[in-house]
């Protein structure tokens, strides 16, 4: 029988770490763990005996199901919490079956296992994004002075510095670090009953270590013992205890996809960068270890950058899935919160993977600043117009200054000649002009304005 994901397809988070934490094994783990956490937080709140939750966390133990089978049984039900829920009471001690699932519902049990997945599996990306970020800085400071052609619009524009452009790299990662460690601080468990009113667990009685009713601790706490449940169960699992249940309120989900998704666009812009400045005729970066090819022998291809940019493509796409799913119907939606489940767990291996990608292409990114040199000149001159443009206003006004540069600018191209050449000309005829030094105002490497010091400034945030 073949294995149903093997990640054949999707080699951008094959072999990552989030593809691990967000497997289905990982998934049905997660599911056990709230399970267990349950027991253990009614049998904090006096709900249930201790030995119970001592009981239901032994035989919660992923190795121990057949995750095939569950798949195939949660057709019944539409969720596949309703057979786990089944096989574990029948794994567990006789005495303690009763307290297996009581009070919650399969969203709850769900949702929570969704959260600690998500958590577990933005551990590993945040350690990739420090990776990048830290690999990026050092470029920016190798490279804080090398110039290079800014681009606009395809073509080029004004002279900055690779260093710049490394530090923009940076300054996104760090927002998308800053993004994922908030939603990550927040995520809540789920915990709500059967309508987000948690009634079941005011309804129980407390029981003493024998699992029999004490009447001695009942009293009129007894409308917020589902408070204290929700509290303890919370506590269980280092998750953020919500303000309200979020049965049909959607906000962790839609956070998490947000941040997600602006990772991918984040570093998605460090691999456009790359793909566009290590094509051959540009070759003014490339990739440590480029992919080969099939058929080619010669290819080099830039494959992290290539994995990169394709989970910027995907990425928004399952983030508006799950912020559809924001409009919720009732207390429990039909539908909407059954088609977040795949692209959530998709968009967080997705964005792993592209993290893991993105911390190897940067560690191992090559600069090649005789490239960047080579190519400000493939334009005679014309990629420092701009500050041409405003020394010429000071002496013979915006509009005349205009009027010869564009000319120039148009001899320059039609003689296929370097402009500070034809700019010697014009000065003959322009006397307000005689005295500049052309050598000097046509250098890219002196028109660079406040890179290095916006480098730097970048380069200050921790």
């Amino acid at each position: 029988m073949y294995e149903s994901d093997a990640g054949l397809l999707a080699p951008g988070r094959a072999g990552s770490p989030a593809e691990t934490a967000g497997g289905d094994s990982a998934f049905l783990q997660a599911m056990l763990d709230a399970e267990a956490a349950l027991t253990r937080a009614q049998s904090d709140c006096g709900l249930a005996p201790a030995v119970a939750g001592r009981a239901v966390t032994a035989s919660a133990d992923a190795r121990r199901f057949d995750v095939r089978d569950l798949a195939l049984r949660a057709r019944a039900s539409g969720n596949p919490v309703t057979p786990l829920v089944s096989d574990l009471v029948a794994l567990v001690e006789p005495d303690a079956r009763p307290y297996v699932h009581r009070g919650a519902t399969s969203q709850d049990i769900l949702d929570t296992a969704a959260m600690l997945v998500a958590a577990r599996t933005l551990a590993p990306v945040l350690d990739d994004l420090v990776r990048a970020a830290d690999a990026v800085a050092r470029l920016a400071v190798a490279h804080r002075s090398t110039p290079m052609a800014g681009r606009t619009l395809t073509q080029h524009a004004v002279p900055i510095t690779f260093g710049l452009k490394a530090a923009g790299w940076r300054a996104l990662i760090l927002d998308a670090r800053d993004r994922l460690s908030a939603v990550r601080e927040s995520l809540p468990v789920q915990l709500g009953g059967a309508a987000g009113t948690l009634a079941a667990f005011n309804a129980l009685a407390p029981v003493d270590e024998a699992g029999a009713a004490d009447d001695s601790v009942a009293g009129a706490d007894d409308d917020r013992r589902g408070l204290a449940v929700l509290q303890a169960f919370a506590n269980e699992l280092g998750l953020a205890e919500p303000l309200l249940p979020w049965l049909s309120l959607r906000t962790p989900v839609a956070d998490l996809a947000g941040a997600l998704a602006f990772t991918a666009g984040a570093l998605g812009k460090l691999a456009a960068d790359v793909l566009i400045l290590s094509r051959t005729e540009i070759g003014e970066v490339t990739e440590g270890q480029g992919g080969g090819s099939s058929t080619m022998p010669q290819k080099a291809n830039p494959v992290r950058a290539t994995l990169i940019a394709a989970a910027a493509r995907r990425a928004p796409g399952l983030a508006a899935t799950l912020y559809g799913s924001l409009a919720a119907g009732d207390e429990r939606s039909a539908g909407a919160w059954h088609a977040e489940w795949e692209p959530l767990r998709e968009l967080l291996r997705l964005v792993g993977g592209a993290a893991r990608d993105a911390a190897e292409l940067t560690e191992g990114l090559r600069v090649v600043p005789y490239a960047m040199r080579e190519n400000l000149q493939l334009t005679d001159g014309l990629i420092v117009s701009e500050r041409l443009a405003a020394v010429f206003a000071e002496r013979i006004g915006r509009k005349r200054a205009k009027e010869v540069l564009v000319n120039a600018a148009a001899r320059a191209r039609a003689e296929t000649t370097d402009l500070a050449d034809v700019l010697a000309d014009v000065l003959d005829e322009e006397p307000e002009l005689s005295g500049l030094d052309l050598s000097e105002l046509t250098e890219p490497a002196r028109y660079t304005g406040c890179a290095g010091p916006l480098t730097d400034r970048a380069l200050d945030r921790g």
